[in-house]
């Protein structure tokens, strides 16, 4: 706010803006807020005319002035001696803010909304730059003090008694910095936010598409720079299930797998994590290679998940490059149907045959009517031991010894439960093929009817 009429003027600004980059293209600038009634200034005519005749004085001088802002600048702030800034357009930019600021003080009405406009400028400008928004904020006193203390010299020069009265407006002058120093602040705090958003949504965007196989190689280059994923590093996905927070997503490693580059994104209840195993070139497809020399195998990752209490997740092959994400993380999706336990992960290269059952519910359901019926249709009781007496059977290897100790049972109680469910079926539990269906068929009914 001009201190005496009421008028707005920017304070000195920076270098020039850099080229936009690829995270703020297509930003709508934000609008700049209407400004609020001037505060009438309690200064007499007398030291009104004296301030617009020393302020006429300063126009004449403002490269002088600009020269000097410039050193105190650099001087004072390390960020304006960065060899990245054009120190032309740094003096440029501050030249044409000093003139705003300095006219302002003759013809505040003429120059209020221009001098405003240019504050807000030079706040969105450094935004978009990522320049620090203190040492923007510092650089506008620095400006401003100059400024005061060449108009208290000049009027001196003219009326040594008379220029004491400046010091009453004082108040009003610093009450104007404050208020463009906020109105530069609001400008480049509304394009942080925008930035901000973009990015996170570039963010997510990028994640999903590899994910989901959207992604085309031109987007290899984005996803490297924005997600810090090498297209050529080693990957594997981890597929979360929590049902108490759908959309939470823990960090997914601790103890010897902390530090692990991973990404996130949740949609549907499900989270998918994008994990990068290693940067090496691991070769093509997938398949487990547990601990290579270029960085960790799944085997490792699964060992140090922390999942949270009531969370599932499944974990896929180590796959090559970010063109088989998508393959990834619809393998750590088979990993995760095939219903891990609360609180563990499964690692599909463990559950081949549970991810062969879920891939292909319908014939799983058939195989398991065809292998299963007769003992499917028993009484709830006689069916669930009978169940459970085959799924022992094969956990022990076909032994009936190791059988019964996993059943509290004499070896001979799960003989004739065999026998029973032989006799209801007509298959044969000595014919390797019928015990691999049979394997199939329990694993099948367990993740299919339950």
């Amino acid at each position: 706010m001009h201190p005496v009429t009421g008028s707005r003027a920017s304070a000195p600004a920076m270098g020039r803006p850099a080229p936009r980059r690829s995270a703020d293209r297509g930003r709508t600038p934000p609008r700049m807020p209407a400004a609020r009634p001037p505060i009438r200034s309690r200064a007499d005519a007398e030291t009104v005319a004296l301030l617009h005749r020393t302020a006429r004085v300063l126009i004449e001088e403002v490269p002088r002035l600009t020269d000097r802002i410039v050193t105190l600048m650099k001087e004072r702030e390390p960020v304006y001696r960065s060899p990245s800034l054009d120190p032309h357009e740094v003096w440029r930019e501050v030249h044409d803010s000093l003139s705003h600021n300095v006219r302002s003080l003759v013809r505040p009405k003429e120059t209020r909304e221009s001098a405003r406009s240019c504050a807000w400028r030079i706040g969105t400008d450094r935004a978009a730059q990522g320049f620090p928004l203190d040492a923007l904020l510092h650089a506008y006193r620095i400006g401003c003090t100059v400024v005061w203390e060449r108009l208290l010299e000049t009027a001196s020069k003219e009326d040594p008694l008379g220029a004491q009265a400046l010091v009453h407006v004082a108040a009003d002058v610093w009450n104007f910095v404050d208020e463009h120093c906020t109105l530069v602040a609001t400008a480049y705090q509304e394009v942080e936010r925008q930035l901000s958003w973009h990015r996170e949504n570039r963010y997510r965007i990028i994640v999903a598409a590899l994910l989901d196989g959207t992604a085309r190689v031109t987007d290899f280059p984005e996803a490297e720079e924005v997600l810090g994923l090498p297209e050529r590093g080693r990957y594997a996905v981890v597929a979360l299930e929590d049902t108490d927070a759908p959309a939470r997503a823990p960090h997914p490693v601790t103890g010897v797998c902390a530090g692990l580059r991973t990404v996130w994104h949740t949609a549907e209840g499900i989270a998918h994590a994008i994990v990068l195993l290693g940067d090496g070139d691991g070769g093509d497809g997938y398949g487990s290679d547990g601990d290579s020399g270029d960085g960790v195998g799944v085997e490792r990752l699964v060992r140090g998940l922390e999942l949270p209490p009531g969370a599932r997740a499944g974990v896929s092959p180590a796959v090559t490059g970010l063109a088989a994400v998508n393959t990834a993380r619809r393998l750590a999706d088979t990993a995760l149907r095939t219903r891990p336990a609360a609180g563990e992960a499964a690692l599909l290269e463990e559950r081949y045959p549970e991810a062969l059952v879920v891939s292909s519910p319908e014939l799983g359901t058939a195989l398991a009517d065809r292998t299963l019926g007769p003992v499917l249709a028993l009484e709830p009781a006689d069916r669930e031991l009978l169940l459970t007496t085959l799924a022992a059977w094969l956990e022990a290897a076909g032994s009936a010894r190791r059988a019964g100790e996993l059943l509290f049972c004499h070896r001979n109680t799960v003989l004739n439960r065999l026998r029973r469910y032989e006799q209801l079926t007509g298959r044969s539990l000595d014919r390797p093929r019928e015990v691999m269906e049979l394997s199939l068929a329990l694993s099948a009914h367990r993740l299919l009817t339950s």
